[in-house]
């Protein structure tokens, strides 16, 4: 089972590991299954940048960037090389180790979730 590990920017929140993930959910689904915040104002199906992420491990375990989702990225507050949607990245392999930085989400305006 895969390894996901959340990080924040904000260090006034604890980072997160979770163990047992299964290939085939997003970062987004594993952050809500999980208790770890992660706005998504459009619900998760890239119309947004809102649950905008950096990747600092394992960006090899993700399902490829899409043209669709690099447009939303260049919407999103400090976009890096780094850094993905939530909501597009998907597990491919049972042993994936990813660690996903979650940027300060306080100058997000939206729904909060």
């Amino acid at each position: 089972m895969a390894t996901v590990k959340f990080t924040f920017e904000d260090k006034s929140i604890d980072e997160k590991t979770v163990n047992g993930v299964e290939a085939g959910y997003s970062l987004l689904e594993i952050a809500e299954d999980n208790d770890v915040h992660l706005n998504h104002n459009c619900g998760g199906v890239c119309a947004c940048s809102t649950c905008h992420v950096y990747i600092h491990e394992g960006e090899e375990f993700l399902e490829e960037i899409s043209d669709k989702e690099e447009d939303f990225i260049d919407r999103a507050i400090n976009p890096r090389l780094e850094s993905r949607l939530g909501c597009q990245c998907v597990i491919l392999e049972d042993n994936a180790v990813v660690e996903v930085q979650i940027p300060d989400q306080s100058r997000i305006i939206g729904h909060e979730h």
